[in-house]
């Protein structure tokens, strides 16, 4: 068994923020490659409406052509009850529900403030676990909100805390727009696990200031195994201003390789997927090594990455 896992995003939160629209047919080769390479955890796409996010429209579809992948758990995003029902009809493994920590990302993503979407989510939570429909969940704007600043930690965990009472099984705390530093990363997943030191707690980083490597890193150094990442650092949020791309999955696997750090994953194959990527949006990608031909052979020091 791998020491992390990497929930591979590019699908979702890679493609969302593409101004082109790949093809259904396209992102299920592209699902395929990532399976080959050793990910157990994808997320495929998101319950949302076509007209505010047009390149998950084809979520259901994708879900019903990719069926059942023995070993890996498909997962999308949910925000409403329409989009619940939606992954009930076309059988997705489990739902990520959403909810942002900061009223004023919340008011930009979905159109109310945090206490009223979580409300929301409370109805979209009983109509998943209803149908036996895996539910986890992501704090967005957890460290850093573009329209309301540091987001304060207690809040972050009262919002966990709702959560886990509607039923999240798994809760991952984003770095909506990259923003967050070693030091306020770790304050918030402390703040946190003090209060839930059950929880299966992972995290989503974007890469805005170049901080999303060190970030994993020291978030790993905290007991943190989960983490959400998208090849070549493609993706972003279409409603939080100044948001770059994901941490990248490519850079990810090679720093903790190099660590000594086991993740399952085959770079070899990685880099054949992010070939694929590539060409699926016709542009060249964002991580480091897709600058480079080939990622250097892991060289672990000893003892690095211990814990």
């Amino acid at each position: 068994m791998a020491d992390v896992l990497i929930t591979e995003t590019a699908l979702r939160d890679g493609l969302q923020n593409e101004p082109g629209i790949v093809p259904t047919a396209t992102k299920v080769q592209l699902a395929r490659l990532l399976v080959e390479a050793g990910f157990t955890s994808l997320e495929i796409g998101a319950f949302v409406r076509p007209d505010r996010v047009p390149s998950m429209a084809d979520t259901d579809e994708l879900v019903t052509a990719l069926g059942a992948v023995p070993g890996v758990a498909l997962h999308a995003l949910a925000f409403n009850s329409a989009g619940a029902e939606r992954a009930v009809a076309c059988g997705v493994d489990s739902v990520r529900l959403t909810v942002s920590a900061s009223d004023g990302h919340s008011q930009a993503n979905t159109g109310a403030a945090t206490a009223r979407a979580l409300e929301r989510l409370e109805r979209c939570a009983g109509t998943l676990t209803t149908a036996g429909v895996r539910v986890e969940a992501a704090v967005a704007t957890a460290f850093v909100c573009p329209f309301d600043g540091d987001t304060d930690p207690a809040r972050v965990s009262h919002v966990v805390g709702e959560l886990l009472e509607m039923g999240a099984e798994r809760i991952h705390l984003a770095d909506t727009i990259g923003a967050a530093h070693p030091a306020q990363v770790c304050r918030t997943i402390a703040t946190v696990q003090d209060a839930y030191p059950e929880l299966e707690l992972g995290l989503h980083l974007h890469n805005t200031y170049g901080m999303a490597l060190v970030n994993a890193r020291e978030a790993h150094r905290a007991g943190i195994r989960r983490f959400d990442a998208a090849v070549g650092g493609i993706g972003g949020c279409p409603f939080a201003p100044g948001a770059a791309g994901n941490i990248a999955t490519d850079d990810l696997v090679n720093l903790f390789h190099h660590d000594g750090i086991d993740t399952g994953i085959d770079p070899a194959a990685l880099t054949e997927a992010r070939t694929q990527l590539r060409t699926a949006v016709g542009r060249e990608l964002d991580s480091a090594l897709a600058a480079v031909p080939a990622a250097p052979v892991p060289r672990p020091l000893r003892g690095v990455g211990a814990t």
